[in-house]
């Protein structure tokens, strides 16, 4: 399937300048651009799928909003995905499926995160006590309900950005997983460092900033954010080599330098089948050749998907990682990312998880990551993929390279990949 174009929001640190935003007016932003840009006609599109992690109580169905908020005919049918981290590339791949099919020619995949608006839930005995007391036809009855509470029944609660099945956060078993394939503190750092560095470039010769549209920022709508604000061009290995571990204070490798921040943003890519692209005489930027996706045991190495999920992308389209003239990896830790990279070079990974005689091969580092990653512009769990698919089909084009592959670890142990040919 044809991938013609993709636009995300510039990212931003959650609670600064989109913290009175929410994940919908990101993704309306975004789609609207994407729209205009690649001149699409609105009736064209068949399909919108939409993910997002922590969804909105007021507005669970993302996808759907979006359609009736950016002038896109009300009779398309959107839903929204939710494959944690992976989210806007189990969207890419739903429409790229719903094309293959014969269910559409045309989609827009995508996904956003407003990590500056998460629902701050109740405890279940204060839960219950409202409902009681909606019920309660008296005042009396309605104090009755609360009169159990107390004090600790009162504090709010946030999601927690960690493992149900485990009770560990993402940076805990970042950490577990750098201790146990003995990934240094060096070298997640020097990871940090060429993610921004890498960005910083991007942003000065303005590859990255074609890919973002501009969001105004209420209530006047005079104040534009057109860049991303996570990037530090200054920092150097000698600063990130001065942060003090977050999850093991002790003896930690883990910072808050070496990970990707919480991030507010959107992102969106146009699909459409290879057919329909030259009936409307545009030139696709890149066609997704496979994808694929794995799990591995959230009690072990937590964020190990990728592992499994790059040989079974690769094999699908008859690739090996060798012919990759581009990589992208999301960088939720640095030390994921090198965690991965080892796992593909070893011939015990192999053997042990893919059954396999050789290692699936060796990582280019020159051609891993070469606009920045998430560490750098920042990770909105939802829109994530479509960014990096966006940002590999570009680079494909400007450096005429034919393959390209992304892969991105998300909760539950589970790994996401997804190859793109020119």
């Amino acid at each position: 399937m044809a991938l013609i174009a993709g636009c995300r929001t510039p990212f931003a640190k959650a609670g600064t300048v989109y913290r009175d935003l929410t994940a919908v007016d990101l993704a309306r932003a975004c789609v609207r651009e994407l729209v205009e840009r690649s001149e699409a006609d609105p009736a064209w599109i068949d399909t919108v799928v939409m993910g997002q992690v922590i969804p909105s109580i007021a507005a669970p169905n993302l996808a759907r909003e979006v359609v009736l908020g950016t002038g896109l005919p009300v009779s398309i049918p959107a839903h929204t995905v939710n494959r944690a981290c992976a989210s806007a590339g189990e969207a890419i791949a739903e429409v790229v499926d719903e094309i293959r099919d014969g269910h559409a020619a045309v989609g827009i995949a995508g996904g956003a995160e407003s990590l500056s608006d998460i629902p701050i839930l109740h405890s279940r005995r204060m839960a219950k006590a409202l409902v009681e007391a909606s019920k309660a036809r008296t005042l009396g009855g309605k104090l009755k309900a609360f009169s159990k509470l107390r004090p600790k029944d009162l504090a709010p609660q946030t999601p927690a950005i960690a493992e149900p099945s485990t009770g560990l956060t993402m940076g805990q078993s970042a950490e577990k997983m750098a201790k146990e394939n003995g990934i240094s503190r060096e070298e997640q750092d020097w990871i940090a460092y060429l993610s921004h560095r890498n960005a910083a470039a991007g942003v000065d010769d303005g590859r990255l900033t074609a890919e973002m549209c501009t969001v105004l920022l209420p209530p006047r709508y005079e104040t534009a954010v057109s860049v991303d604000n996570l990037i530090r061009r200054d920092t150097t290995p000698e600063a990130l080599a001065a942060l003090p571990p977050v999850f093991d204070k002790k003896y930690g490798t883990v910072t808050a330098g070496n990970a990707s921040p919480l991030t507010d943003g959107a992102a969106a890519v146009l699909l459409m089948s290879e057919s329909r692209a030259k009936e409307e005489g545009l030139a696709p930027l890149a066609f997704v050749r496979s994808w694929a996706v794995a799990a591995v045991d959230p009690g072990g190495q937590l964020l190990m998907g990728p592992g499994i999920a790059i040989p079974k992308a690769l094999d699908r389209a008859g690739l090996e990682l060798a012919d990759m003239d581009l990589i992208e990896m999301h960088e939720a830790f640095a030390a994921q990312v090198a965690s991965n990279i080892q796992a593909l070079e070893s011939p015990q990974w192999a053997k042990e998880k893919l059954g396999r005689s050789e290692p699936v091969g060796k990582v280019d580092r020159d051609k891993l990551n070469v606009m920045g990653g998430s560490i750098a512009v920042g990770h909105p769990f939802g829109a994530t993929g479509a960014r990096i698919a966006t940002t590999l089909a570009n680079e494909l084009k400007r450096r005429k390279g034919r393959y390209g592959l992304l892969s991105i670890c998300a909760q539950g142990g589970m790994g996401f990949a997804m190859v793109l040919e020119r």
